[in-house]
């Protein structure tokens, strides 16, 4: 392969060569607009093709071979305009897919899917790569109940070289692939990484180019630069609005420096005409060059060969550069990088200050999206308003997210106390371990991340905060079951990997007062590490709280401040008959009594549970508690429920492992089951991946929703057969 070269350093130093070049500042920018936004009709509102010939004739890449490049600039425009009419209807990741539009489109018709491989980082922008890959039609179905997935998935397609959800795992992937093709000499050797600038702040990244570099494996890594590495990017944080991450300002210098770019791309003409002794010696010479005209690239010390910046929208660079490097024998890998826009050609995605990363379903003429009906503030937004409330009196806490400002609150708490918020990108272990550091010298810091991405920073909770006992906050969003995004995104595997470390104290709120409680008994605890997991949604409101979970606030409004819990102790929250438990006739023998204890929000089932089972039965008593804790357990209040009742139930959002298996284990050590007069059954996520569905539905797989609770206590109380467990399975 000839990449593109520089001229040798006599021509360099010449000075008709260096009058060959012209100023910077006359020089061509980027694209900014494409065939796809030149074609779209200006609005509001905005709607694409009326047909789209060109993608009714795509059921496989293999379709793509026989376009040429008019075509082709036609088939992306029609396929922006599918994904977009596809995600207005299911709702989903949009914004990143319209930025990768043409890029889909020029790797597929470049290279030879399946044989070749594709590995998209994180594959939130997969969704034009699904389209063209025969999965057009079940787009309808798109993160929903019995659909497809809103990334890539190994089991769905052939096409889908690795599955993903989480960042920055394509480089290390692709690199495996790599050598697997060359130790198994297979015949084609083409493994393309496509990450983000936002995915490479991730230090598994620098990992894998430093592995890819030291083995010359033969890989192609497309940085796809938009500038957006966190969500949202801009939020106010201690480093300001810019890009968490010095490495985008970096990058970012790299795609301003234009002279570098056009002389090599001049060089490369000029080459061809000098005598083959003088390519030869311009080969030799060629490091140097680069030294004086640019000083190399952080990715060139890193053992690739950089080729950029290219737009990431003109299919007519794009195409002839992926050629090159697929046609090169080299076994050096590569980097590409490419500027694009996320949202692209979709005006409203791209004016949004999230530029529509993550969108529920909305109207394809104006962007608008679809507003939920409840009236009720997130959790995310409670929490965040209430560790503002304890800043404001306690200048010590801080605030930490790695590049989830959006989903974890801190873009809130961030315009209340820029100076207060840090956002690393994605970084969890440095995360983890940065907060550690400030807990030494006195900060508190909250360190806020979803559960399912803790689980990235496993060591540094271990090692860096357990053992030294520091008082490091980790805040836990979207615990639990998560919805459309499925068991990439799933926080339900934190209470048995977190359960198991030494020091933590545990906490999962029932409901956004015990939510607002707990965030000021965090703040307020410098004892040791705390941890408290909540999931996604919203509260319940001052009169479900009230009528339901027995409150009794004062003016019928929900406290505007927490108060601080005692450690480890919990709370029963309904007596037999109702919150007073004033109905006599229930529950007079023990065997009509049983208790469900629940940790986090499955309290809303339990409670309403406890409702149906007891008006099925006049003489039936249910109880219900809120743990609270489960690091420490409240070992009187496990003793006084096993001691009153018959059968003793846990509910809990997460997996085996968990709150139930810490209960049984005390209660089994206490001697409490050793009479026979106690029986007990732990109700969790059972042991299996739960494809994308809504959250009610997974929890209605789960079995863990009122009526699988109720179902549970009239079984225990012999109320109905419960079936024995080859007959649930046949």
């Amino acid at each position: 392969m000839k990449f593109i070269q520089r001229s040798t350093l006599l021509f360099l130093l010449s000075s008709s060569a260096v009058g060959a070049f012209a100023p910077v500042s006359h020089r061509q920018p980027f694209r900014t607009t494409s065939l796809a936004a030149e074609n779209s009709p200006q609005g509001p509102p905005y709607s694409g093709p009326a047909v789209k010939p060109i993608l009714d004739g795509i059921k496989s890449p293999d379709d793509m071979k026989r376009l040429d490049m008019r075509q082709l600039k036609q088939l992306a425009n029609e396929l922006r305009w599918e994904t977009l009419e596809s995600v207005s209807k299911t709702g989903g990741h949009l914004s990143s897919s319209l930025g990768v539009n043409e890029l889909t489109v020029a790797l597929h018709y470049v290279f030879e899917m399946p044989e070749d491989d594709i590995i998209w980082d994180v594959s939130h922008q997969c969704y034009p790569h699904k389209i063209l890959t025969g999965r057009r039609e079940k787009m309808s179905g798109l993160r929903q109940l019995g659909g497809i997935s809103g990334f890539c998935k190994r089991k769905e397609s052939p096409y889908d070289s690795f599955g993903a959800g989480h960042s920055t795992t394509s480089i290390s992937a692709a690199q495996g692939m790599s050598v697997a093709k060359s130790m198994l000499n297979k015949k084609r050797n083409n493994c393309i990484a496509v990450i983000g600038d936002g995915a490479i702040t991730g230090g598994m990244a620098y990992e894998a180019m430093n592995s890819a570099g030291y083995l010359r494996s033969r890989m192609i890594v497309v940085l796809n630069d938009n500038g957006q590495v966190s969500l949202p990017t801009g939020t106010p944080s201690a480093g300001g609005t810019v890009p968490a991450s010095q490495l985008s300002t970096y990058t970012s210098n790299l795609l301003v420096s234009r002279p570098f770019q056009d002389f090599r791309s001049f060089a490369k003409s000029f080459n061809k005409l000098l005598p083959t002794e003088l390519q030869d010696m311009n080969k030799r010479i060629d490091e140097y060059a680069r030294g004086i005209v640019s000083g190399g690239t952080l990715f060139e010390e890193l053992g690739f060969y950089y080729v950029g910046p290219v737009d990431g929208h003109d299919l007519d660079n794009l195409v002839p550069i992926l050629e090159k490097l697929r046609d090169s024998d080299s076994n050096k890998p590569v980097l590409l990088h490419i500027k694009t826009t996320k949202g692209y050609g979709y005006p409203p995605a791209e004016a949004a200050s999230d530029r529509m990363h993550g969108v529920a379903k909305f109207n394809l003429g104006t962007g608008e999206q679809t507003k939920s009906k409840g009236i009720a503030p997130s959790l995310t937004s409670i929490f965040a308003n209430s560790l503002i409330e304890a800043a404001q009196e306690d200048r010590s806490i801080v605030g930490i997210t790695a590049a989830m400002p959006g989903g974890t609150g801190m873009d809130i708490f961030g315009r209340r106390f820029p100076k207060r918020t840090f956002d690393v990108g994605i970084a969890e272990q440095h995360a983890v371990t940065m907060g550690a550091g400030m807990a030494c010298e006195g900060l508190k810091p909250f360190v806020c991340i979803y559960s399912t991405f803790l689980q990235r920073g496993y060591d540094q909770v271990v090692h860096d905060v357990a053992i030294q006992n520091l008082p490091v906050r980790f805040i836990l969003d979207r615990a639990g079951l998560v919805g459309n995004d499925g068991p990439t995104h799933h926080g339900v595997y934190d209470l048995s990997y977190l359960g198991c470390i030494p020091n933590l104290t545990i906490m999962a709120p029932s409901d956004e007062i015990e939510l607002k409680n707990m965030v000021t008994t965090c703040a307020a605890y410098d004892d040791g590490p705390t941890v408290l997991r909540y999931p996604r949604g919203t509260g319940y409101g001052a009169e479900k709280l009230q009528k339901l979970f027995g409150y009794e606030l004062k003016n019928g409004e929900i406290p505007a401040k927490g108060e601080v819990l005692p450690i480890g102790k919990g709370r029963i929250v309904r007596r037999p008959g109702g919150k007073t438990g004033s109905a006599s006739t229930r529950g007079k023998s023990k065997k009509d009594r049983v208790a469900v204890l629940s940790f986090g929000t499955r309290l809303h089932e339990s409670l309403v549970a406890a409702e149906e089972a007891e008006a099925s039965d006049p003489a039936l008593g249910v109880t219900v508690a809120d743990a609270r804790f489960m690091k420490p357990l409240d070992v009187d209040l496990i003793r006084e429920l096993a001691d009153e009742h018959s059968a003793l139930i846990t509910v809990e959002e997460g997996s085996i492992g968990g709150f139930g298996d810490h209960v049984l284990h005390f209660i089994t050590l206490d001697g409490l089951l050793d009479d026979g007069n106690l029986k007990f059954r732990p109700m969790v996520i059972p042991d299996t991946l739960f494809e994308a569905a809504t959250q009610y539905e997974q929890y209605e797989q789960a079995g863990l929703n009122s009526e699988h609770i109720r179902g549970t206590i009239l079984r225990l109380s012999q109320r109905i057969k419960a079936p024995v467990l080859e007959e649930a399975y046949e």
